[in-house]
């Protein structure tokens, strides 16, 4: 698939957590031709550092409109230089990269994701019939299940879980997921996450034979298959997130 080297310009920016940002931008070429589970670059136009590009996934599209969204942590430099961007500034974005979600045949899919992890999962979860899909959200604590309203003219259920029980189920995502599972109602797992959130994921997934798919997040240096700063051990052989993922079938990465 091409990817396009354009200047989006950022339209809104929206406050969802105390943390947690959404950003709407206008580029057209990576509206029409992101799929669920793909990624972009970005770099802030206007600066000269940071020098590195950042990866994030594509949280929805607006076809039409020609906008895609980003949803970011501020955890640093970059996402804090990015929450600071006013509606208007231009943003160069290189997209869309990477392989998505293998949707095909899916009748009735299970969503499962934690923290930010759950962007791709919202673009995901809008490219499938509401009635076909369900998703568990997970997270710290009460303040970030704002996901579950995101959510819900997407999907048919929603679980919620919280580390500290003030929402929902107490503990992670894996207080419901095995119950879900072995209930039979689902021909497809798709998880994006912390790395032990998914491996634990994976675990109680596997031994059930529904096919899972996973979301890998590593850091890039290019996005592009060049440094190999995103690799990770598959069967028999090194994989680029990058550009063999960031969606692989769980039983392709046996090194996280």
């Amino acid at each position: 698939m091409t990817a396009y080297n354009v200047d989006g310009i950022v339209l809104a920016q929206h406050v969802l957590s105390q943390d947690i940002r959404l950003m709407e931008i206008e580029a057209p070429a990576i509206a029409k031709n992101a799929q669920p589970g793909q990624f972009v670059t970005v770099r802030m136009n206007h600066l000269t550092m940071p020098l590195l590009r950042r990866p994030f996934g594509v949280a929805a599209v607006d076809r039409a409109a020609g906008t895609f969204q980003l949803m970011y942590r501020i955890v640093g430099e970059a996402t804090e230089l990015m929450a600071a961007l006013p509606a208007g500034s231009a943003i160069n974005v290189l997209g869309p990269l990477g392989h998505g979600f293998a949707l095909d045949g899916v009748k009735h899919a299970l969503l499962v994701g934690g923290g930010v992890g759950l962007a791709p999962l919202h673009f995901l979860a809008s490219a499938l019939p509401k009635d076909s899909v369900d998703v568990v959200v997970g997270g710290r604590t009460a303040a970030e299940l704002f996901w579950t309203d995101l959510f819900r003219d997407k999907t048919a259920k929603q679980f919620e879980t919280t580390d500290d029980g003030t929402k929902g189920v107490k503990g992670t995502v894996n207080a419901v997921v095995p119950d879900l599972v072995k209930s039979g109602a689902y021909d497809r797992v798709y998880v994006c996450g912390p790395s032990p959130m998914m491996k634990a994921v994976v675990a109680v997934v596997e031994p059930t034979k529904i096919p899972c798919q996973i979301s890998l997040e590593k850091y890039m240096g290019c996005g592009l298959g060049a440094c190999l700063s995103c690799s990770c051990g598959g069967l028999g052989k090194r994989l680029k997130v990058c550009k063999d993922g960031p969606v692989f079938w769980s039983q392709e990465v046996t090194e996280w």
